[in-house]
């Protein structure tokens, strides 16, 4: 498997689940109430950033409000009061049409046709004179007929409201707009309910038409939709506004409309539009799957002009403001109860609501949901889900905050394109929960699991390797191990000159004291150099390069740590002089070359270390050091490796114990092109004398020993010196290899 895929497949697999989850309440399987919310919030919200605001002087409200309850007394008024207000509406003020947020459900009594009607046929049957009265009385005192006759020839909308109360129904209804059966087979999924409230059969008789006025009520308690076509026993009406918007029109037929390739035989029959034929073409209104259009709420509360009714019963409206107009009537009293919530007021006056919706047919601004809607949730879900899942694991915090907020600002933007420019509401929650929660998840996972992750690598690695190192294997983990494996390295070993003497003359406690403030900066130097520290041996220390995390410049990293390492040893003899402590010398050994590096050692205990032949040559140059009276010793693979970055000074070739090859050793004097020149000419004659000696050319290499012994003494010129009297003595033969074989470690 890909180590990519692999590192990051249980985070694939868990965005995937939470995309497939998601998807599964935009295809409407079952319903996640927290994003039917969020959509719910987020559509108010759209809607209210983007109302077109002002007045619409179209639609009148006449307002049954405080002001006209006042003057004209409590509600509802006499039938005669309505009369008269009908005909000043029409005759003076010349409204287009009118339609009323009330019922007139039960009969008007108020003039006192009923008591004289009782008294008619009881005491004064048998007066003629009573009769004949009553009889040229009754046409003036019959308030519902003469209501009824001002209804007859005008553009009058009554409304009626249906119930939830099973049984109780009220007054008469309309004829439906679609008779029974229009749907048959169909599964459309109409507003229905168990009982109504209608007006008078008269009245119904003699107005052109009449709708419900029932909003629908979303499940947070807000209006944002009114069923334009609602089922009852199976017979089908319209609601108020659609029947002022038809009224307007001449009453054209209501044409329900289904996408091309659906029908009663299909898996989708539902009806997405309602058409009116007209002679100026056909006006089309979307509906929901509940045959319910979205109101398109153009503003707050007011967007329409109100005039009290009092002001045109009195005569104190200027007849302009109506004319021509389409007027609603209904209340913003309190006390009459048609207050409703809406997206843009949660106080908001119900007979506006049909306002709205009426301008917005008008206009052709319903907004529309059609079917191909759910499959357009379902998408963006998706294509959120494959960016998120599969670009987030890969990135920095920083870089996935940018991803997330660009899907973010390119999911709200093209939804809002569509909103806009289409005319058409499509769910957004489900795709920005997504989003959201993806985001969450990867940061809580790259804070969790790869936080916890590099904690293991720190309690693996931490204590042998700087903490920069540690910060780049965490990045990549699977690429690193603590098993066994074989490379070519370095391997360092430093100690301490007469140990046993300085710690015999110290107490514990300085002894502890001194090794502390020893190791702590010879360690320091190890780190700063990306060595990983292997062991502390007593005063020794054990350290190697190019493990765990491979490093092609292992070698030249070593030996400039042996160089810094005693660089620093000066610094720290400063402080321990000062304190009357010894000073301290060090030997350093540094070798090159294949090793098995790994996690070694018992059940009991084990340790990330180094081992095989590279790694004894490496502890047997630190141990002849002291023989050569140098500071520093490296193996010839090293110095082949570095030669061109270091000066080196080549002191011998040795066969060290259990070595039967030998090997060259040399003297690091420092970094290329920094020697003194004092050091330099040193260096040319004392390889002239070792060039000598090899040759057996005694007398040559001891002068030349002896002219450097004389300048700048160095204990090694005394060691050849020694040597080459005790060859004179002993002569080696033709086949002396000039190897200096050492039996002990």
């Amino acid at each position: 498997m890909n180590k990519t895929l692999k590192k990051y497949l249980p985070r694939y697999l868990l965005g995937f689940a939470i995309a497939v989850l998601l998807m599964g309440h935009a295809a409407k399987f079952y319903n996640i109430g927290i994003i039917t919310r969020l959509d719910a919030i987020y559509y108010d919200a759209r809607l209210r950033l983007t109302m077109p605001g002002g007045v619409d002087e179209r639609i009148a409200i006449l307002d049954i409000d405080e002001k006209a309850l006042g003057e004209i007394g409590r509600w509802p008024w006499d039938r005669e009061t309505m009369s008269k207000l009908i005909v000043k509406l029409f005759d003076k003020y010349g409204i287009r049409l009118i339609g009323f947020d009330i019922v007139f459900a039960e009969p008007d009594d108020s003039s006192g046709l009923k008591k004289l009607d009782a008294l008619s046929k009881g005491r004064l049957k048998d007066s003629a004179q009573f009769q004949s009265a009553l009889q040229e009385l009754r046409p003036q005192l019959d308030y519902d007929a003469r209501f009824a006759q001002t209804l007859a020839g005008r553009d009058v909308i009554l409304g009626f409201y249906f119930s939830d109360e099973s049984g109780i129904n009220s007054g008469a209804l309309p004829a439906p707009v679609l008779p029974k059966g229009s749907f048959d087979g169909r599964r459309i999924a109409f507003t229905n309910w168990a009982s109504y409230g209608g007006n008078l059969a008269e009245f119904e008789k003699n107005a052109a038409g009449a709708g419900h006025f029932n909003p629908l009520v979303d499940f947070d308690g807000v209006s944002r939709r009114v069923p334009l076509i609602a089922e009852f026993k199976g017979r089908y009406y319209e609601s108020l506004s659609l029947a002022m918007v038809r009224c307007y029109l001449g009453f054209p037929p209501v044409v329900p409309g289904f996408p091309e390739g659906s029908g009663a035989d299909k898996i989708y029959s539902g009806m997405e539009w309602i058409d009116l034929p007209t002679q100026q073409g056909i006006m089309r209104i979307p509906v929901d799957e509940n045959v319910a259009a979205i109101v398109p709420f153009r503003g707050y509360q007011g967007s329409f002009p109100y005039y009290s009714a009092a002001d045109v019963l009195a005569d104190r409206l200027d007849p302009e403001k109506l004319r021509g107009r389409i007027v609603l009537m209904g209340t913003t009293a309190p006390g009459l109860k048609d207050l409703r919530v809406t997206p843009v007021g949660s106080v908001y006056a119900g007979v506006e609501v049909h306002a709205n919706l009426i301008a917005g047919m008008l206009d052709g601004d319903v907004k529309e949901k059609p079917s191909f809607v759910l499959g357009a949730d379902v998408l963006q879900l998706l294509l959120a889900a494959c960016v998120m899942v599969f670009l987030l694991p890969a990135l920095s915090p920083f870089k996935s905050t940018l991803v997330t907020l660009l899907v973010f600002a390119t999911l709200m933007g093209i939804n809002l394109a569509f909103w806009q420019s289409a005319n058409m509401v499509i769910p957004i929650a489900a795709a920005l929960l997504l989003v959201a929660t993806l985001y969450a998840v990867n940061m809580s996972w790259g804070y969790f699991v790869e936080t916890k992750t590099k904690r293991q690598f720190t309690n693996l690695f931490g204590q042998y390797v700087p903490p920069e190192l540690v910060e780049e294997m965490s990045r990549n983990p699977e690429s690193y191990s603590m098993a066994g494996r074989r490379a070519d390295l370095t391997v360092l070993f430093s100690d301490v000159r007469s140990f046993t003497t300085i710690s015999e003359g110290l107490e514990p406690d300085q002894l502890a004291a001194l090794m502390n403030e020893y190791l702590g900066a010879m360690t320091e130097v190890i780190r700063d150099h990306r060595g990983t520290l292997d062991k502390y041996i007593g005063d020794a220390i054990m350290a190697f390069w190019g493990a765990p995390v491979a490093d092609p410049e292992h070698a030249s990293r070593a030996v400039t740590t042996a160089l810094e390492m005693q660089k620093r040893l000066l610094e720290v003899n400063v402080g321990l002089q000062a304190k009357g402590w010894p000073e301290l010398k060090i030997g350093v050994g540094v070798n090159t070359g294949p090793m098995t590096v790994g996690d070694m050692g018992s059940p009991v205990r084990k340790a990330y270390t180094v081992m095989g032949d590279a790694v004894n040559l490496g502890a047997r140059l630190e141990g002849i050091t002291k023989q050569y009276g140098v500071g520093i010793l490296v193996g010839e693979v090293t110095r082949d490796l570095v030669k061109d970055a270091f000066v080196f000074r080549e002191l011998d070739r040795v066969r060290v114990k259990g070595k039967i090859e030998p090997v060259g050793i040399y003297e690091p004097l420092g970094a290329t092109g920094t020697l003194e020149a004092t050091v330099a000419a040193d260096l040319e004659s004392w390889q002239q004398a070792l060039a000598a000696y090899r040759a057996q050319d005694w007398d040559r290499a001891a002068a030349l020993l002896n002219d450097l012994e004389s300048v700048r003494p160095h204990y090694l010129y005394k060691l050849y010196l020694q040597r080459i009297e005790q060859l004179r003595a002993n002569p080696p033969g033709a086949d002396w290899d000039g190897v200096t074989t050492f039996e002990t470690k």
